[in-house]
């Protein structure tokens, strides 16, 4: 019988690093994409398809490839996968014009599914009392990545121009994907069960009928993350707005109250951890609903703003931990394909509420958008509160 190697601190602190980068890839777009369309001329609804088709490829690679994840080496599949995204990121930075530029994109949303392997890989290799705390920290990694990537990028953009940014975020996956195999240790096996790739595809259905809860807690996260897009999209419009009239440097800075994220949402795992899952949940969706309630009545001036912002960031991560712990207890053979039944659900809810936000915003402005925001996070509040029968 063999014994379970656990990871070391130092591993878990690296896994959460490399989280950072791989997931950074797709927000370098969001403050410079106003100069990438003047660069290679085109308008600024066609230099939308960017960041769009990056998300669509997100989904269908991690509905394609994901499940490979019970069948093979997560530590193979990740460091194969990372190299992908380093090839795609070199295409976006040589881009001579807008094609491979939206090409390179594209497949850098493809082969982004290193971020998902890592809470699985880790799962099987930390003591069941703390896989609240690594996956938080592993998702606090993914939050530092969009962090930088948000504020830095505006940043380097402004004074070393775009592409330089495209050149430093290459850099960081070529280190990435060397040092990936150091951190990824070797011992796990490929499964034994020889399943075709169509009837590994296919049994993701199944799972669904059969593990119910993963439906639950993935319409719970795309709400979750729908509102945060909705959320953003439309602050950067309103503070950008003759009414405000704030420059888009402002909503770069103003992303990095998501840094309360990075230490709140270690803890707020080890809370889960000890008071279960699906009761801290649906906690963490009633302080986030008394946040964004508070963005209509407070969304007069930049500072008031500050107060909603603060609570939604505070606890919108770790309503994602909690959703993840729901079903990463199951069969470790389970867990990938598991997985990518949440984040398929997770960017679809992305994708409403990339259109929720821009939408709600045009047609009824900042009044709008907070209606629609609170919609959705009574709705999410509501089914979390549903969600704790399971835990019964």
């Amino acid at each position: 019988m063999s014994t379970t190697t656990y990871l070391s601190r130092r591993q878990e602190h690296l896994l959460a690093a490399v989280a950072a980068v791989v997931v950074a890839n797709a927000y370098y777009i969001h403050p410079i994409i106003g100069e990438v369309a003047d660069h290679f001329g085109v308008s600024h609804a066609r230099i939308g398809l960017v960041p769009a088709l990056n998300q669509l490829a997100l989904a269908l690679g991690i509905f394609l490839l994901l499940p490979l994840g019970d069948r093979f080496s997560n530590r193979r599949l990740a460091i194969l996968f990372a190299t992908g995204q380093t090839a795609a990121m070199g295409l976006m930075t040589l881009a001579g014009g807008f094609v491979p530029f939206v090409t390179g994109s594209t497949l850098l949303g493809f082969f982004t599914i290193t971020p998902y392997l890592l809470p699985a890989y880790a799962s099987k290799r930390v003591a069941p009392e703390r896989l609240g705390q690594v996956t938080a920290l592993i998702a606090a990694g993914a939050i530092l990545g969009i962090l930088v990537a948000r504020v830095g990028a505006g940043v380097i953009a402004e004074q070393f121009g775009w592409r330089s940014v495209y050149w430093i975020a290459t850099g960081l996956m070529v280190l990435v994907t060397l040092t990936l195999p150091r951190i990824m240790e070797h011992g796990e096996r490929d499964s034994t069960a020889h399943h075709s790739y169509p009837a590994l595809l296919l049994s993701v259905f199944p799972m669904i009928r059969e593990h119910r809860e993963v439906l639950l807690s993935g319409i719970i996260q795309a709400l979750n993350f729908g509102q945060f897009i909705a959320l953003w999209l439309a602050l950067s419009l309103y503070l950008t707005s003759p009414s405000m009239g704030y420059g888009t440097d402002t909503v770069g800075y103003l992303a990095g109250i998501a840094a309360v994220s990075i230490v709140s949402t270690p803890r707020l795992g080890s809370w889960a951890d000890r008071i279960g899952p699906r009761k801290a949940r649906s906690i963490f969706a009633l302080v986030q609903l008394g946040g964004i309630s508070l963005f209509w009545p407070m969304g007069d001036t930049l500072w008031m703003l500050l107060m909603p912002l603060f609570i939604a960031n505070l606890v919108g991560p770790g309503i994602d931990v909690t959703s993840r712990m729901t079903f990463l207890t199951l069969r470790p053979d389970l867990r990938t394909r598991l997985t990518t039944i949440y984040v398929v659900l997770m960017f679809v809810g992305g994708g409403i509420g990339s259109v929720t936000g821009t939408a709600a915003f045009d047609a009824f402005g900042w009044s709008g958008t907070c209606i629609a925001l609170a919609g959705m996070s009574l709705t999410l509040s509501l089914l979390a509160s549903f969600g704790r029968r399971f835990g019964q």
